[in-house]
């Protein structure tokens, strides 16, 4: 029956396919979101098993929100990166690498990503009864820009200690990502942190640099929940609960901004337009939801996937029953530690050379936000909100942020919150703010493309 299938105009049913290419193509999916997803707990000290649980769960909550319309893998957010280096930084070996996970502090951390994503449904509830173009007018480009940028240039230390752990390691996986990025097809173009990590991986094994005594000693089967990183458990009044929540919370106005962009992509590709159906306030709702699950059993923030529009575009199958099939085959991979052993055997030097393009990207995507929506730095309040939130997240970062007392709570503010806090009043006082979102195509918006922020 699928010999008569047309697949020029694409797939929408993919039942027709029968059951075995249905899996291929979920497979095909899950390897395409695979490697940003488990570079976030790498990065972070989180749990591997436990993101990838987090993944699967949340894109099969989004799934259910949304009716199942829209064809949206949700992995691994790095924009929230930058608050886990402020609020739980990676301790530093016997080595001097910054390797070990700051177990007393992740907690606080994915309890500030449980609270972010209520953000999503405060924001989704206000376009419910407001409307997209009048709350879309709070968060422009000239705002989110600048913060993207931020948070990248504030990753960007981390990167060359990962790498200074192994030069080599790192140039490797470096250049392998941008051998793939720039001349690479198909495929290899959309997984290109994957294919980095193998290609520098194979290096270190032939080099040596490869410790394997974790694998043999992990099980097989076990439950991806680890107690001493959710964020359930650090919901309290404590000082390290609320400037945990205050410095991460504020990413959450960057990360919808991607969002409005990636379902725009997504749109784009399959020729539907979902922020009209089911609604930007639907899949807003089902990625905050997705974030606040994830926070709350310990992984990091959820964030809709370029990688996965890449293969709808490739493939044109576009039936969300093939993303819902790679999202199961992700909670199955979670049970088994000693796959999560595996991936732990990663090299620090590799985690740096993937980063040090990574971080890089980041900016890199703020700054081509600004640049695609033609953000007008000849006008002065551009420049003064663009300029205030630069130096406020860069500046106060270095000093450890802003603290101060509250009812005799000690609060602290990160650089990225108070820059994204300022950046949102400047906007709404400063006189000629002329931004008008477009809900036909997202624009506005900045999209993750094949680099996930």
């Amino acid at each position: 029956m699928s010999q008569n299938i047309d697949y020029s105009k694409g797939i929408y049913d993919a039942r027709q396919l029968g059951a075995g290419r249905m899996l291929i193509l979920g497979v095909q999916h899950m390897f395409a979101m695979f490697g940003a997803t488990v570079l976030v707990p790498l990065l972070t000290g989180l749990s591997v098993s436990t993101t990838l649980l987090c993944a699967g769960l949340g894109t099969l909550l989004f799934h259910f929100i949304t009716k199942g319309k829209v064809p949206a893998f949700l992995g691994s957010s790095f924009a929230y990166l930058g608050g886990f280096s402020i609020v739980a930084p990676m301790l530093a070996d016997a080595d001097g690498n910054l390797a070990i996970a700051n177990t007393r502090m992740l907690p606080y951390a994915c309890a500030g990503v449980a609270f972010s994503g209520l953000v999503y449904l405060a924001v989704s509830l206000l376009i419910s009864t407001f409307g997209i173009r009048r709350i879309m007018r709070f968060f422009p480009p000239v705002v989110t820009g600048p913060i993207i940028i931020a948070i990248g240039l504030i990753l960007a230390p981390s990167a060359i200690s990962n790498c200074q752990a192994n030069w080599l390691l790192a140039f490797v996986a470096l250049g392998t990502v941008i051998v793939c990025n720039i001349w690479g097809k198909g495929m290899v173009k959309i997984l290109p942190i994957l294919i980095g990590v193998l290609v520098s991986y194979a290096v270190a094994l032939v080099t040596g640099a490869v410790d394997f005594e974790r694998i043999a000693s992990a099980a097989w089967f076990g439950i991806p929940l680890h107690k001493e990183a959710m964020g359930l458990f650090a919901i309290d009044g404590s000082p390290e609960f609320i400037s945990a929540l205050f410095t991460i919370i504020p990413i959450a106005l960057a990360t919808m901004m991607e969002h409005v962009g990636d379902i725009a992509a997504i749109s784009a590709t399959v020729g539907h337009n979902y922020i009209n159906d089911p609604g930007l306030n639907r899949t807003l709702l089902g990625d905050g939801l997705a974030t606040t699950l994830a926070g709350l059993l310990g992984g990091p923030a959820n964030t809709t996937y370029g990688e996965n529009t890449g293969v709808l575009a490739l493939s044109k199958i576009y039936d969300p029953l093939v993303i819902r099939i790679a999202a199961v085959l992700a909670i199955i991979l979670s049970f088994s530690p000693k796959f999560e052993a595996v991936i732990n055997t990663i090299p620090t030097g590799i985690i740096g050379g993937i980063s040090f393009v990574l971080y890089g990207m980041i900016s890199a995507i703020g700054v081509r936000n600004v640049v695609e929506n033609r953000v007008d730095f000849t006008n002065s309040r551009n420049l003064i909100i663009a300029a205030v939130i630069l130096v406020s997240a860069l500046g106060f970062n270095s000093v450890g942020g802003l603290t101060f007392a509250v009812a005799g709570v000690s609060i602290n503010l990160s650089g990225l919150a108070i820059a994204a806090i300022v950046g949102i009043l400047l906007n709404a006082i400063l006189p000629g703010n002329d931004y008008e979102f477009d809900s036909a195509d997202g624009a506005g918006a900045p999209s993750s493309g094949n680099l996930q922020v």
